[in-house]
């Protein structure tokens, strides 16, 4: 949710979410680039990309996402999102756990 938060902020606004969240801005710009860069390049992103419509604008990941997902609620949304996600943290995703 922070990195989608933080997509497109700068300024006062980037501070208040640091200092919201609590984590350092490196943190944040590290968290945006596994979107923009890591992300788009997953079996799971490549597989699945073409089932959104309209197609997905990856600069804006994962906010983007969320109006895919049905439910009644924004926090539903987050939920299916997470669970769109999860096969990426899991062994199955390619790495155990260490990496490998």
């Amino acid at each position: 949710m922070a990195s989608a938060m933080a997509a497109g902020l700068s300024g006062p606004r980037t501070g208040k979410l640091v200092a919201g969240l609590g984590v350092p801005l490196l943190t944040l710009r590290r968290w945006r680039q596994w979107w923009l860069d890591d992300f788009v390049q997953t079996p799971l992103w490549r597989a699945k990309r073409g089932l959104f419509m309209p197609p997905a604008d990856e600069s804006r990941l994962p906010a983007c996402l969320l109006p895919c997902f049905s439910a009644a609620d924004e926090a539903g949304r987050w939920v299916l999102l997470l669970r769109f996600l999860a096969p990426l943290s899991s062994v199955t995703a390619g790495k155990d756990c260490e990496g490998r």
